[in-house]
Formats: C-alpha cells, structure tokens, sequence
C-alpha cells in the first residue's frame, strides 16, 4: 500500500483473488457432515493472498467472494460469517512483511509463523466473531453454531497447513531473493 491507497497490482490481485475465492468457496467445496460447514480450497488462496499482499487485500477478497457465494447460494448473505471471513482475511495479512513470501525467503521459520498465525486467526474468526454474530442476528441455538465455528476453524487451519504453507512454498521460490543477484564481469 503506497500514502494514496492501494497500487494497480493490489487492486487487480483483490479482483482475481476473490473471483478465485468465490469459484472455490462456490464450487469445490465437500460437506463436512456439520450443516452448512463445507471443507474447500478457498482458505488456502485468500492465505496466499493475504500473506503476498497484507490485510486490507485480504479484507477485501474473503469480503466479495464469500458475499458472492452466499448471494449466489440463495439463502441470504449471512453476514455473521462474511465479517468473520473478513477479520480472518485482514488477521492473516498483518504479518506480511514478516512471512517475507514476495521477498523470495519463504522458509521453515515463516512457514510456523505462518500456520501460528493462521491457527489463531481461524480461532478468531470462527470460535469467536461468526458465532458471536449467529447467535446475535440470527438467534441461533449456541451449541450448533460453535460446532459450526470449531469445524470451519479446523477445516480451515488443515488446508491452509497443508495447501495454503506448499502454495507460499511455491510462490516464493518463484520470487528473486533480494541481493541475489551479481554483475558479471
């Protein structure tokens, strides 16, 4: 982010990042046996994202694409978990610079920091704020929606341990570490 607000390549990485997020949320997801509580792919991109480009992408993606899933769903948007998904993606984008996955130094260190960061934010986000918020505007029995949030919570930390920690992995290596490279002469 520069003093005027975001660059190009942030604005156009929020675009392709929450369509992503929406396809994946939308339209590969599995039940997880807990009602409306799915294990998808879409955790481990919006960590990706969040983690290459900080929170406020990070906001802004899990804010469009999950909101374009619900609207595309039928059901309503239930915003209890949109802002949850919002905190979430603006919690993991705070320790960018520290996961130092654009820089190209990805490695073990920023990987637990990473998935201890992750961990905590998905705590955050799913135990704490969406059932909070069920149980505030929907009036949902409290027993089902924290189910709902411990399930969305491990869910979500699994695939990003395991897929969102190989796609920075990836990313990264893809990434010239600054200093690396030397004039010939």
């Amino acid at each position: 982010m520069n003093k005027k607000g975001l660059n190009i390549r942030t604005m156009v990485a929020i675009g392709i990042g929450a369509a992503i997020f929406f396809v994946l949320m939308r339209f590969v997801s599995i039940p997880s046996g807990v009602p409306n509580t799915n294990l998808n792919l879409a955790a481990a991109i919006l960590s990706l994202f969040a983690g290459i480009f900080g929170p406020v992408a990070g906001m802004l993606i899990a804010f469009i694409g999950h909101t374009l899933t619900d609207l595309t769903w039928g059901s309503g948007v239930w915003w209890s978990w949109v802002l949850a998904n919002t905190a979430f993606g603006f919690m993991l984008g705070i320790f960018r610079k520290k996961y130092r996955i654009e820089e190209g130094g990805f490695g073990m260190k920023e990987a637990v920091l990473f998935n201890v960061v992750q961990i905590i934010a998905n705590l955050i986000a799913w135990v704490g704020i969406a059932p909070s918020l069920d149980i505030l505007f929907f009036q949902e029995p409290a027993n089902k929606v924290y189910l709902q949030g411990l399930t969305a919570a491990g869910l979500n930390a699994a695939v990003i341990l395991v897929v969102g920690t190989l796609l920075a992995f990836g990313y990264s290596k893809t990434r010239t570490k600054a200093g690396s490279l030397k004039e010939e002469r």
